[in-house]
C-alpha cells in the first residue's frame, strides 16, 4: 500500500492521498458523499492496480477522511476543485476516472473541465445532480422550512451518523448540475448500476446515458446489486469495466 501523503490545493485546503506509481493511464478513484479513501472499493482497486503494475490515485475530498476542513463547510464545487487539483498536481498523462456515487458526479465535472486529460470513465451508481433531484426534490415542506430557518437539516443514513445537509450544499449544487446542459463524453465510458440500489434509482442511470453524448457509452446493470458494489460480484464488475475501457484504449 502506498504511503499517506498530503498536498495543498490552490484554495488552501490540505488533501490527503495515496499514489501508486505505474503504467498509464493513471486510474483515479473518486469516492462518494461522506466516504473516504479507506473504503472497500478504493483499497481493492489500489491492490488490483499494484498487481497489474498500473498507476493509481485515491484521495479524500476536504471535510472527508484525513483531509482538512469540516464536512458541513463543503459543497459540490469545492469537492470538484479538490479533485481537479489532485489530478493536476499529482498525476501526469491520460487518466481513467472511476467515480462512485457522488464521485460519479464529480468525475463528470472533471471530464467537462479537463477533457484533454480524460481517456476513459467508469462510474459506479453515479449520482449526478443529487442535491437537486434527490435531496431538494425529496424534502418535505417541513424539511425545506428547517433548511431555510436553521441553514441545515439532518437526514438519516444507512452508513452511520445522520448526514447534515446544509443550505449552502443545496444552493451551490445548482451551479454544478450536469443533466441540464450538453454533456459530451468523447471517450470510452461505462456506467455501472445495481437493480437493488436504494440510494440511486435505476432511472438516474438511464437518464444519464440518454442525456450524455459520446462514441462509446454502455450501461452495465448488476441484478440484485446494491449501492455499494463492494461485494465480490460488484468488485469483479468494476474490474471488468476498467479492463474493457483499457482494452479499447490500448
Amino acid at each position: 500500500m502506498a504511503d499517506l501523503q498530503f498536498f495543498d490545493t490552490p484554495q488552501g485546503r490540505r488533501i490527503a492521498y495515496h499514489f501508486t506509481p505505474g503504467a498509464g493511464p493513471t486510474l483515479v478513484f473518486l469516492g462518494g458523499l461522506k466516504s473516504d479513501m479507506e473504503g472497500t472499493k478504493a483499497v481493492h482497486l489500489e491492490a488490483w492496480c499494484e498487481s497489474q503494475g498500473r498507476a493509481f490515485l485515491r484521495f479524500d475530498y476536504s471535510g472527508h477522511g484525513e483531509s482538512s476542513g469540516e464536512f458541513t463547510e463543503g459543497c459540490i464545487g469545492d469537492w470538484a476543485k479538490d479533485a481537479m487539483a489532485a489530478l493536476a498536481h499529482l498525476t501526469e498523462g491520460p487518466l481513467l476516472l472511476i467515480g462512485s456515487s457522488m464521485g460519479g458526479w464529480i468525475s463528470l465535472l472533471c471530464a467537462k473541465k479537463m477533457s484533454e486529460r480524460i481517456a476513459g470513465l467508469v462510474t459506479i451508481a453515479a449520482a449526478p445532480d443529487f442535491t437537486e433531484d434527490s435531496m431538494w426534490a425529496g424534502f418535505s415542506k417541513a424539511q425545506k422550512a428547517e433548511l431555510e430557518r436553521e441553514g441545515q437539516v439532518a437526514l438519516p443514513s444507512d452508513y452511520g451518523e445522520p448526514y447534515i445537509i446544509t443550505k449552502h450544499l443545496i444552493e451551490e449544487g445548482r451551479q454544478n448540475l450536469v443533466l441540464r446542459e450538453p454533456l459530451d463524453l468523447p471517450f470510452p465510458t461505462r456506467f455501472l448500476q445495481g437493480t437493488h440500489d436504494e440510494d440511486v434509482e435505476m432511472s438516474v442511470a438511464i437518464r444519464l446515458i440518454e442525456h450524455a453524448t459520446g462514441p462509446d457509452m454502455r450501461l452495465v446493470v448488476l441484478k440484485n446489486g446494491d449501492h455499494r458494489f463492494s461485494d465480490p460480484a460488484g468488485l469483479q464488475l468494476i474490474e471488468d469495466a476498467i479492463n474493457n475501457v483499457l482494452q479499447v484504449l490500448e
